[in-house]
């Protein structure tokens, strides 16, 4: 079944794009990555999506269909209404030129003959981001058979299986095409996780200073949201600043800045003027860089075993201390009454405790009140060690089951939801070692294990029952991430939790923009001492997708309010933009900014530059220094054979691939 969005007007002077691209998926990553391809780089789009239910049935939710349908139309009128505002689409020149239409496809399984229909043969790019691993790898094997040349991107929640994959789909298109340039057979194969993708800045959230987390060839960007400096203070720029918050920010009515904020968004890589002249703003900056630790594992919040004061109960342990006490006095009397040495009152008294020493008929009456008083005191040791016995087997049968949360627990983070991405930020939380209560309704969920084996407290049960969160703790928490896939599930846990805890910071995952932001309004209206923040995985994962669609790699995207900013590695050769240009001259504010230069010769360049490089812990502990520059000059001119890390808003990535398209033929 075929489906068409009515095409967007062709504007004069700009070239038709070359190929198309075919996106397959089964939930708000396609729709989303559709529309990024659409709309930001103007490229044409198939959309292969599987069949809706019966739309002739009015209690089915909204189909498959339907749901980019209705997506695809607000998004044509958001940038219908920006052409005619201003005549540019964000600063950064027409993104609507050349595109036709978007081409929407049914089916239950991209086989060959569904991707032989979408043109298959014909197409630049295809991503496969189906929910399911197995149905990915499935199609991506088709794909490759079917077109050698085609760029892929998949996605994929198994990493190790991912770097594996990279390789085996590489080596098929060498062995299809032989003599292939490496250059394009390192863009070939791209495997990403959108859960990857977005938990750095769902975790972040949870921190006291929001911060995001980039990593590029072993070192670990930061940028990190800044107050507004008060009357008489300045703000440290850090190496550069990325972004001004939106100047409703501070207001409690306020809503997050998006695109169609007007004068009032916040404004991504603004130059030195904008930033002097902005008053009661926030801003984003890019802070000082560490090195990243390979491969460090994340801590558990319990040790391997099952800790002591999870074994005995505190009221056993209390009682113990008496028996013990009791003992200790018992041992003291016998020493001050009967004049004998410490180690033979001892000896004495430990043989009344437990009933195997003689009657002392013949002995003197203190002696003998002490043994009587040893042997009620040795009647209540017996049935403290029956109860230590059998808490100790009790607690070993489930010491490998979930943890409840400690009675004293207070300022963790309450995680609802372990799913892939609910999982991914557990990771990323107990590798800055904040402790976690997690709330999972399905013992079966994908996060359990995970959860069992780093002994993270669990409570099971369903969030908008009563008791549920109060289990968790959420009164003493310091944050909620309500990370569910149902909407209604992370605001109804949202609004119980505030009405508990009215300054509890608050992060939840909705998917529908302008719900996200009628919710985030009313939540900063009813509670303007609180942080909240509505995310959507899909809407920060699309453009690293689209990106890498696009033959470039994609270090992170961080979001800024509503607004998403990307890090990318970018070949300077080919990018009139940047070749032949100073890195002042090579900053446009709003839309691109070069932060960092590769200074390793081409031949020695690792093709992965978000991966960290590789070396040899046995033969040298000290990892090779990285061969980025930060600190560039503004005169540095750049090179045709230089490497070069920039942060860009996405139509001006599009931009710099558009120049990029039409200064070298045949792209």
């Amino acid at each position: 079944m075929l489906g068409f969005v009515p095409p967007l007007p062709q504007q004069p002077g700009r070239p038709p794009s070359s190929g198309h691209m075919i996106v397959c998926g089964d939930d708000a990553l396609a729709r989303r990555l559709a529309v990024e391809l659409r709309f930001i780089y103007g490229e044409r789009v198939t959309l292969l999506l599987p069949p809706g239910r019966d739309v002739n049935n009015p209690e089915t939710p909204l189909t498959q269909r339907g749901r980019a349908a209705a997506l695809f139309g607000r998004m044509s009128a958001a940038m219908n209404r920006a052409g005619n505002g201003n005549g540019t689409t964000g600063g950064s020149g027409d993104t609507n030129a050349g595109v036709e239409a978007v081409r929407i496809m049914e089916a239950p399984e991209p086989s060959d003959d569904v991707l032989e229909e979408a043109g298959i043969d014909r197409a630049a790019a295809l991503a496969l981001v189906y929910d399911d691993d197995e149905r990915n790898i499935r199609a991506a094997l088709t794909a490759r058979r079917l077109n050698p040349r085609l760029r892929l991107v998949i996605r994929l929640y198994n990493r190790k299986l991912g770097q594996h994959l990279e390789e085996l789909l590489d080596q098929a298109a060498a062995v299809a095409m032989p003599g292939i340039d490496p250059a394009l057979l390192d863009a070939s194969t791209t495997v990403l996780s959108d859960a990857d993708t977005a938990a750095p800045a769902l975790a972040a959230t949870a921190l006291t200073g929001s911060s995001k987390i980039i990593q590029a060839e072993g070192l670990l960007l930061r940028a990190a949201e800044r107050p507004p400096p008060r009357p008489g203070e300045s703000t440290d720029p850090g190496l550069c600043t990325l972004a001004l918050l939106s100047s409703t920010t501070n207001d409690p009515a306020g809503a997050e800045g998006s695109d169609s904020s007007g004068d009032e968004a916040p404004q991504l890589l603004p130059d030195e003027r904008a930033v002097a002249e902005a008053t009661g703003r926030g801003t984003v900056v890019l802070e000082a860089i560490s090195r990243a630790d390979p491969d460090r594992p994340a801590t558990r919040m319990g040790g391997r075993g099952a800790p002591l004061a999870q074994i005995f109960s505190r009221r056993l342990r209390w009682s113990a201390l008496g028996f013990a006490l009791a003992a200790v006095a018992l041992v003291i009397a016998s020493l001050l009454t009967t004049k004998d040495s410490a180690l033979h009152s001892a000896y004495l008294t430990v043989l009344d405790l437990l009933g195997m020493n003689d009657p002392a008929e013949g002995a003197p009456p203190a002696r003998q009140i002490i043994q009587i008083l040893s042997g009620i005191a040795g009647l209540l040791l017996l049935p403290l060690l029956i109860a230590a016995v059998l808490e100790a087997f009790g607690t070993l049968r489930t010491a490998s089951s979930l943890r409840r949360p400690p009675r004293g627990l207070s300022g963790h983070v309450v995680l609802l939801g372990l799913g892939k991405i609910g999982t991914r930020v557990l990771v990323r939380l107990r590798e800055l070692d904040i402790p976690v209560v997690v709330v999972e309704e399905d013992t079966e969920a994908r996060g359990i294990p995970l959860a069992r084996s780093m002994h993270v407290p669990t409570v099971i049960g369903d969030v908008t029952q009563e008791g549920v969160l109060e289990a968790a703790k959420v009164h003493r928490a310091h944050a909620l991430l309500a990370l569910t896939s149902v909407d209604t599930t992370n605001l109804e846990a949202t609004l119980y939790a505030r009405s508990v805890k009215p300054d509890l910071r608050v992060a939840l995952r909705l998917y529908d923009d302008e719900f996200a932001t009628a919710v985030y309004r009313t939540l900063r209206t009813a509670h303007p001492q609180a942080l909240t923040r509505s995310r959507s995985v899909s809407h920060l994962a699309a453009p690293a997708f689209a990106g890498a669609m696009m033959g470039r790699q994609i270090l992170g995207a961080i979001p800024v309010e509503r607004k998403v900013m990307l890090f990318a590695a970018l070949e300077v050769a080919g990018h009139p933009q940047l070749e032949g240009r100073t890195v002042e001259q090579a900053f446009r504010a709003g839309a691109w900014r070069v932060l960092a230069i590769d200074a390793t010769p081409p031949a020695d360049r690792n093709p992965d530059l978000a991966a960290l490089p590789p070396f040899d812990p046995e033969g040298d502990a000290t990892p090779p220094p990285s061969g980025l520059v930060w600190d560039l000059h503004p005169g540095y001119v750049l090179r045709a054979q230089d490497r070069v890390v920039i942060a860009a808003t996405r139509r001006g990535l599009a931009e710099l691939l558009r120049r990029q398209r039409s200064a070298v033929p045949g792209r």
